[in-house]
């Protein structure tokens, strides 16, 4: 008996000690490194401490983010304090009252069971109060730096309104011009938009999440949503398991291998399933295969659009469907606040569920270490607006402007009389584009300003009040003042709210009566260069031939007016390239250049024009390829393109061997010589094409750029490595492999041209 007693008195004691030793142990951790193991064992431990106090309603409530569309404004109901004070709410967004949002984060912390603060949420998408370039342009720079400074400078002016939590950034492929959120998008290939992925992430959570001034990243929209039917928002998407894998996953996997906190899941079904609801999407490639541990948060009541998807019968389904799948958090509907309760009284979710759920909710809270210092820092202001944002704004304009033609007409010379016409040369609000919430008018320097400033030789005649304004009582003045001018510089394109969600045209030209008035300038004989304005590739084929030069600087932001006012005058040269096909119609769409080939490849010289068929032809497969009688088959500019104000020559492409093993590099370099008289920067791209595969693999995919600046005269040597790695694709049995077989390779300037190599991969 005394043996007994002694055995468990040294166990109890043992037990208590190496409890002591994990908990001290803890404590003087706490203030390492996140991604130190000690920490994260600090984070788990104090999940399940605080799991275990949790009560049933607590643990809902934390499922529950709720706001409106834009911002809670009037007095704080007094239900919405008491949900709060009993743990019933989350997270917040669009609270941009401060005071509002200091009272609301103290009654979470203070009043509440378990004191589990709040996150508040905001779509800062690209940028808060000084606002970048829209994601496309930014795409436009394939400069990382680029990304992960524009992510930083916004993520430090929102945290000090309070806001911790962004939704960016999107991360979906988009290949359909008509879609409005290809505004938002990295473009249409996947190498390019993991690397601004990356960037991004970055940027918005700095290197530790615990810091004040980072924001919690959110990847969007999981998955496939770039890909709807027809370009419109909203829709169904049917895709491959490969195709997804290959095109549409890679963006995500660099988001979340870089530690993106958050996932938002999409509003489109894939293959028949909402991925809302999708358990394979959520648990078995999200959560098991990329190994997420952040937590997923549905798009705004895209868990109850399940019941009109045709998926879920009513709203308690919704619920089942949504957590069973593994969806952590709900946006502004309330299934799970109205049913989870019910549905796990009647076992059709799991607490386990509920409480991984939670878990993952907490881990994020507790990164951004709003349990120690949950409210906004006294001394943070956000420095908003301030030189360095701004320049850094003004610098990624002149990264992203893509310099599409230029007869010989740009950059003008300080004494050229300009006339600036057109509904965008003076419009603040406009030029800041979609998803810009926060952006004031009052801070945009639009082209008219920047000549005001620069006491340029210039007349500003609107024309068109606005992008879409269909009549013509201003263009008397308008070709007034041409007549008056050596040089024409329309800025013309789309509003700000003709892109974005739920903007998608099925016409892409340029709307209202803009292709009349160019029409009509271009009769007074003077050069035109048209500045367009837009969230997405305007079709221009009905224009071009009547302009000298044009210049796509996207929804450029709060500094779209000083840095145009650069590159026309040629103090800055345009640095941008296409990261999206631009097509010369809409109907040529979805376009993409990494597409396969058919059966009956298009080819030059193949192509056969609808206007050259004979009247009475013979019935025949004209051409006998894959093409359009009326517009062939190639975009009117392709991926990567874009003009410098000098030349640049491709030369003696070379490889280090013709045959690689799978575990040898091939190093291939080619010269790049500036024959202009200009100094400059190329951007050199280097894509692949694996000729035959166990699927058909696409005709070129970008593998590697590099931006080489080349001093008039110049010549560089650029030099790319490619490995067995960088060969590999998802093929139909999911398995990611490279495979033996001939490749070609090429390295140019975009993805239609370039200097051409061939090499083997062998075992």
């Amino acid at each position: 008996m005394k043996l007994l007693k002694r055995i468990k008195y040294y166990t109890k004691t043992l037990i208590l000690i190496v409890f002591i030793f994990l908990h001290t142990n803890c404590k003087n951790n706490e203030s390492s490194d996140l991604k130190t193991p000690n920490k994260n064992d600090a984070i788990e431990l104090k999940i399940n401490e605080l799991l275990s106090k949790m009560t049933l309603e607590e643990k809902i409530g934390q499922t529950n983010l709720r706001g409106s569309s834009s911002r809670v404004n009037g007095e704080l109901p007094e239900e919405l304090k008491t949900a709060v004070r009993n743990g019933e709410i989350g997270a917040f967004l669009n609270v941009m009252n401060l005071e509002y949002v200091k009272e609301l984060q103290r009654i979470a912390v203070e009043e509440s069971p378990n004191g589990v603060p709040l996150i508040f949420a905001r779509d800062v998408i690209h940028g808060f109060k000084t606002i970048f370039p829209i994601p496309l342009g930014l795409a436009a720079s394939w400069d990382a730096e680029t990304a992960r400074k524009s992510s930083e400078i916004a993520a430090f002016e929102a945290s000090s309104a309070g806001i911790r939590w962004t939704f960016a950034p999107m991360l979906d492929i988009a290949r359909d011009s008509r879609w409005g959120r290809i505004a938002e998008s990295p473009g249409e290939d996947p190498y390019l938009a993991s690397i601004l992925g990356k960037a991004y992430v970055e940027g918005f959570q700095s290197n530790d999440l615990s810091n004040p001034t980072s924001m919690a990243a959110c990847a969007k929209h999981f998955i496939g949503y770039g890909a709807a039917i027809g370009g419109r928002d909203y829709n169904t998407v049917n895709m491959s398991e490969p195709l997804l894998r290959n095109v549409y996953l890679p963006p995500f996997t660099a988001a979340i291998n870089n530690n993106a906190a958050t996932v938002m899941t999409s509003f489109n079904e894939v293959n028949g399933i909402p991925v809302t609801g999708n358990e394979f999407l959520l648990k078995e490639v999200l959560r098991n295969e990329l190994n997420f541990n952040g937590f997923t948060v549905s798009d705004w009541d895209s868990t109850v659009e399940m019941i009109s998807h045709g998926y879920a019968r009513d709203e308690k389904h919704v619920a089942e469907l949504a957590a069973n799948a593994g969806l952590d958090m709900e946006m502004t509907s309330k299934a799970y606040e109205h049913h989870l309760k019910i549905l796990i009284e009647e076992n059709k979710v799991s607490m386990d569920e509920l409480d991984t759920m939670v878990k993952n909710i907490l881990r994020i809270k507790l990164k951004l270490n709003l349990f120690e210092d949950p409210y906004i820092p006294e001394d943070h202001t956000g420095n908003l607006y301030a030189d360095s944002h701004l320049e850094e704004a003004k610098k990624a304009v002149i990264k992203s402007a893509v310099l599409l033609k230029n007869e010989n007409i740009l950059p003008l010379s300080n004494n050229t009389k300009v006339a600036v016409i057109g509904p965008l040369a003076n419009k603040p609000h406009e030029q800041l584009g979609t998803w810009t919430f926060d952006g004031e008018r009052d801070h945009t320097i639009t082209p008219v300003d920047a000549f005001k400033k620069a006491n340029a030789k210039y007349e500003f005649v609107e024309g068109l009040t606005y992008s879409r304004d269909k009549t013509t009582r201003g263009f008397n003045d308008a070709i007034r003042a041409a007549k008056s001018s050596d040089v024409i510089l329309f800025f013309g394109g789309e509003e700000a709210i003709l892109s974005g969600e739920a903007h998608s045209r099925s016409n892409i030209d340029l709307p209202g009566a803009q292709v009349q008035l160019l029409n009509e300038l271009a009769k007074t004989g003077k050069p035109i260069v048209m500045v367009i304005m837009a969230g997405r590739p305007i079709t221009i084929t009905n224009i071009i031939n009547k302009v000298d030069a044009v210049i796509m600087a996207w929804h450029p932001g709060t500094m779209g007016g000083e840095a145009l006012y650069d590159i026309i005058f040629g103090i800055s040269n345009p640095e941008g390239r296409l990261p999206i096909s631009w097509p010369k119609n809409a109907g040529q769409l979805p376009y993409f250049y990494n597409h396969k080939n058919t059966g009956r490849p298009a080819e030059t010289g193949q192509f056969v024009q609808m206007d050259s068929i004979p009247i009475g032809a013979w019935q025949s497969s004209l051409g006998n390829d894959s093409h359009y009688l009326d517009i062939g088959y190639a975009p009117h500019f392709p991926f990567g393109y874009g003009l410098s104000y000098t030349n640049f020559k491709y030369e003696n492409i070379s490889i280090s061997k013709d045959t690689i093993t799978f575990s040898e590099d091939l190093i291939v370099k080619a010269s790049i010589t500036n024959t202009g008289k200009r100094d400059g920067k190329e951007l050199v791209q280097l894509y692949l094409q694996d000729i035959v595969g166990s699927i058909t693999r696409p005709i070129r995919e970008l593998k590697g750029f590099q931006h080489v600046d080349i001093k008039s005269g110049e010549t560089k040597e650029v030099s790319f490595k490619i490995s067995s790695g960088d060969l590999k694709f998802v093929n139909s049995k999911m398995i990611n492999a490279a495979e033996e077989g001939k490749f070609n390779l090429w390295v140019g300037p975009n993805a239609s041209s370039g200097l051409k190599r061939s090499f083997y991969l062998k075992e």
